[in-house]
């Protein structure tokens, strides 16, 4: 069984900052500044690029990848199904961001298309997730973070429940779209990819809870995060720490 205690969740992130993957992201275009200085800070060496006449050449050479579908116009959809079809091909980590899919009908059927693929990572929110469960069975090897008040991390049958963060952290765009680029690199240096997820969720809410400590409002919280995330050592991490024990059920 994996060891899912505070030292092995550390250590994953730790890899992260000796190894410096590379992670291209297909990001949105509010999120992209935000999600390369996440990945920067983290130790991770971040690229953005969604021309399709490159973004093989990009995604093929990556050590993970970030779909991101927070805009969605015919040009990142055409680029997205070729960096997806090439990760899969290579064998390349790879999360799926569905955002704002419980808006929007055309956006849902995207992603289930892309769910198909078997992305490593699904990362959405409550609404994001329902609207896909309730259309498409979950690739069974798809680690699933369901965010929220509790962030929750399950893979047939497992899961998990983190309990750090901020209330300022929804008070700032981008959030859950940089968690979702680290939770990348994560899985770019562990191969078992729910302790990857579990690892960059409890780093970036940790992170999040003592750089709200440090800021007094949205706007010197994102610079305090960044600082954080830099800085963040084993001790901090240990402190601050929330998970809940693993137990068998399904999100």
């Amino acid at each position: 069984m994996t060891d899912f205690h505070s030292k092995s969740i550390w250590d994953v992130y730790v890899r992260v900052r000796q190894h410096v993957p590379r992670v291209h992201c297909l990001t949105n275009v509010v999120a992209q500044e935000l999600t390369a200085n996440v990945l920067l800070a983290a130790g991770a060496i971040p690229s953005m690029t969604i021309a399709r006449e490159e973004v093989e050449t990009f995604a093929g050479s990556a050590d993970a990848l970030l779909v991101n579908l927070g805009t969605l116009d015919a040009g990142r959809r055409d680029s997205m199904a070729a960096a997806t079809a090439v990760a899969t091909e290579k064998g390349i980590p790879w999360v799926l961001d569905p955002v704002k899919v419980d808006r929007s009908p055309f956006r849902a059927d995207y992603a289930m298309s892309q769910l198909a693929q078997g992305p490593s990572v699904l990362k959405a929110n409550e609404g994001e997730l329902e609207t896909l469960k309730a259309g498409l069975t979950l690739p069974l090897q798809t680690v699933v973070l369901c965010t929220g008040a509790v962030d929750r991390i399950s893979r047939q049958g497992t899961q998990l429940g983190l309990r750090n963060g901020a209330e300022v952290m929804t008070r700032v765009t981008a959030m859950g779209c940089s968690m979702a680029a680290l939770v990348a690199a994560c899985c770019a240096v562990e191969e078992d990819h729910l302790l990857a997820t579990l690892s960059a969720a409890a780093v970036f809410a940790v992170a999040g809870e003592i750089a709200h400590k440090a800021s007094t409002g949205p706007g010197s919280f994102t610079p305090a995060l960044l600082d954080t995330l830099y800085t963040l050592e084993w001790d901090q991490f240990e402190q601050v720490l929330r998970l809940e024990q693993e137990h068998t059920e399904e999100i």
